[in-house]
């Protein structure tokens, strides 16, 4: 697209708008796509004691070469600019025109950028169910390079007028509808992308609020120790407070990372119960302990809900290892060696078939532990009683 300027418009039949400036700048602020041409002139006022031979223009403060200049009379110079890229600036690329010692007599603002593409990944969550937020990405690379505006908008599905969420503030890619929501009736959501050069609209999402509920993280997290075992602990917790009023079942999940680790290990089978002992873990050692709720039917919704966010970080400490193997003769030592071939045999099995919460098989294991740690002490107790 090229703008094609009148000799006749460019003269002297314009009006000068600004006293700040020398000369007229035409066009005003013009909106092209990526690729388009544009063809700007600069029109000196009357009287004004200049002449177009000696004018320059410059683009964001660059001087443009004069083989893109073309005089159309004493008192006004054309520039042209072909296959434009996007702005580098969302409020308009400053195409300038200067006096022979570099005064600034006219300017306009070019924007040159891409029509919005269809807004994709929309989502939307609900805290408690009392208020929804949605989020979404723009469509395509998501580069326009002119200025945007996304707008969510939203409907009961089957009657109810179109109402326009406002609530921005979390960022311009998402919307807050604090109140005023109803449940038990699907919503129609979409958003809508808007800019000088044309407007999109995503595809139309229809949920109910009771499948999207999510909740605050379980409070009263807390973690100890299982007397002397040096590898569990024990974590304890309470259902969210917001959600006691619905009807519904919580899923839960652990996870725990020692204290100079970032890596994550997660319990997924926890289920709807409030505590979970954690067994295999290194004595001695503190971990990090985290527990997050998932509301599962809500008043009967047949969907999953969505995990809240994690809790607060839980510091704890498993005791040093109760198993202190003294000094022993080769009988003695041999028959330590098969101890701890049968207790890694043992621990083996319960991480496979506990995955850290079977009551039954923790049962198991506290009587073999402490069957074990009996069985040496009192065999350090006959070791000592000899050496006397």
């Amino acid at each position: 697209m090229i703008w094609h300027l009148g000799l006749a418009l460019l003269l002297h039949h314009q009006l000068f708008t600004s006293p700040t400036y020398s000369a007229v700048v035409s066009p005003q602020d013009p909106v092209l796509q990526v690729g388009s041409s544009l063809t700007a002139a600069c029109t000196l006022a009357p009287g004004l004691e200049q002449h177009a031979s000696f004018l320059y223009w410059t683009l964001n403060g660059q001087r443009l070469p004069s083989t893109t200049y073309h005089a159309l009379g004493p008192g006004a110079l054309s520039v042209t600019l072909h296959n434009l890229n996007g702005s580098q600036q969302q409020s308009g690329d400053n195409l300038v025109c200067h006096g022979h010692k570099g005064e600034v007599l006219g300017g306009s603002c070019v924007y040159v950028g891409m029509p919005p593409q269809r807004p994709v990944n929309l989502s939307c969550w609900s805290h408690n169910t009392k208020d929804l937020t949605c989020s979404w990405s723009p469509g395509g690379p998501g580069e326009t390079f002119i200025r945007t505006t996304y707008t969510l908008k939203y409907k009961l599905r089957w009657f109810g007028q179109e109402t326009v969420c406002t609530d921005y503030s979390k960022g311009p890619l998402t919307c807050y509808i604090p109140s005023g929501l109803a449940i038990f009736t699907p919503y129609e959501i979409w958003v809508e992308a808007t800019n000088q050069l044309g407007s999109a609209s995503s595809l139309t999402l229809t949920m109910d609020i009771l499948d999207v509920v999510t909740t605050d993280p379980p409070p009263d997290v807390q973690v100890n120790r299982v007397g002397d075992l040096g590898d569990q602990l024990t974590v304890r917790w309470r259902s969210p407070p917001a959600l006691r009023d619905f009807l519904f079942r919580a899923k839960y999940q652990i996870r725990y990372r020692l204290e100079d680790s970032a890596n994550w290990k997660v319990v997924e089978n926890v289920g709807n119960q409030t505590s979970c002992r954690l067994a295999g873990l290194r004595p001695g050692t503190v971990y990090f302990v985290q527990v997050r709720c998932n509301p599962v039917g809500i008043y009967g919704s047949r969907k999953p809900g969505i995990w809240s966010q994690w809790s607060p970080p839980m510091a704890a400490s498993t005791p040093q290892s109760g198993m202190q193997m003294g000094s022993c003769d080769a009988k003695s030592g041999a028959q330590t060696a098969a101890m701890r071939r049968e207790l890694k045999q043992f621990l083996g099995w319960v991480r496979k078939h506990a995955s850290g919460c079977g009551s039954v098989s923790i049962k198991l294991y506290d009587q073999w532990r402490a069957w074990l740690q009996k069985s040496q002490k009192t065999r350090n107790q006959i070791l000592q009683g000899d050496k006397s």
